[in-house]
């Protein structure tokens, strides 16, 4: 049995260890500030302990079959919402600990920020957007949903109770407000430097891209590869930030990544290749939302309003269930 002893003295070699190692500038793992107070661990910090709540949780599981950009694809080595998130996690641990950040911290908010994300990607959340605005006057953030799953959602409506440093980076990875942490920036940046260029790479895979169709400037300026692409990113990310004492790209590198998203966005996200998917996966998600709303699904949080409880069914689907529950609805039944 773990005595008061044990899990005291753990505590301050961990606050001494990050005392001599990390910046002045970095968050302390003690103490844990969460929702509903726990004991400490003998054997992790707090921010380890959330890192392997995530890890365990349902919702993060379901990543493995939810599209990052390509609807079901048939080769093995395209990218899901779960790759997306190890590699983005990954990047950004390289770059907490290069400036001596707090890496556990930094690796628990990079794997906790898509959990909300529902199935087919980007167009799945914008036609979740679209109809919850339509019919109740609301508006669906994959981040704030994100937030919901691990406050609420998991552990059957107990919620994860994630320290208070983690639940702002996570709801807080993309949107309006900066993430009060270096390392809760560090993951809003690094999703961006990971999903541009590895998206890059499957598309290129795909057919969709030619490597040569790539904007010769900004390739030239960052790397023939993802990997390059990623390496010189990183590199420019922790070099400015240093210098700054914030989490900060160069001017040059900044643009030069602005560009390739616009070009992802007009070539990949949005173009035609996506659009002939686009219309059959609004329709498919448009009629599961109409039959949930009219009937909505049970819930594990007792307080689920009608609008919650069909968000939090459909934005947890995996793409292949989400088919399977429209074919269910959609194709006729033999006696």
């Amino acid at each position: 049995m773990t005595t008061t002893t044990e899990i005291a003295g753990f505590h301050r070699r961990m606050e001494a260890l990050e005392e001599a190692h990390l910046s002045p500038l970095a968050t302390r793992s003690y103490p844990a500030r969460r929702a509903t107070a726990e004991p400490d661990s003998p054997l992790r910090t707090p921010f380890q302990r959330d890192r392997d709540r995530i890890v365990h949780a349902k919702a993060f599981r379901r990543l493995k079959h939810k599209t990052q950009v390509f609807i079901a694809p048939e080769g093995d080595h395209y990218r899901t919402r779960l790759t997306h998130t190890l590699e983005a996690a990954g990047i950004a641990r390289t770059v907490a600990r290069a400036l001596a950040l707090n890496e556990d911290l930094t690796e628990a908010i990079a794997l906790g920020h898509d959990l909300g994300h529902p199935p087919f990607g980007h167009v799945g959340e914008q036609v979740l957007d679209a109809c919850l605005e339509q019919r109740y006057g609301m508006r669906f953030r994959h981040n704030e949903h994100s937030l919901r799953v691990v406050d609420r959602l998991e552990r059957d409506g107990r919620g994860l109770n994630l320290g208070d440093a983690v639940r702002d980076g996570i709801v807080h990875h993309t949107g309006p407000v900066e993430p009060r942490t270096l390392e809760g920036r560090i993951v809003r940046l690094v999703d961006r430097i990971a999903y541009i260029n590895h998206d890059i790479d499957d598309a290129v895979r795909a057919g969709v891209l030619d490597h040569d169709e790539l904007p010769r400037s900004d390739i030239a300026a960052l790397g023939e590869t993802g990997s390059e692409r990623i390496d010189t990113l990183v590199r420019d990310l922790v070099d400015r930030s240093r210098e700054a004492g914030d989490i900060v790209q160069g001017e040059r590198a900044a643009a030069a990544m602005d560009r390739l998203r616009t070009f992802m966005f007009e070539r990949v996200y949005l173009g035609p290749a996506a659009l002939r998917e686009h219309g059959r996966i609004q329709r498919m998600l448009r009629s599961l939302f109409d039959h949930y709303a009219d009937d909505p699904p049970p819930s594990v949080v007792p307080d689920a309003t009608d609008p919650d409880r069909v968000i939090d069914y459909l934005a947890g689907m995996t793409d292949r269930f989400a088919i399977r529950a429209f074919a269910e609805l959609s194709l006729p039944r033999g006696f």
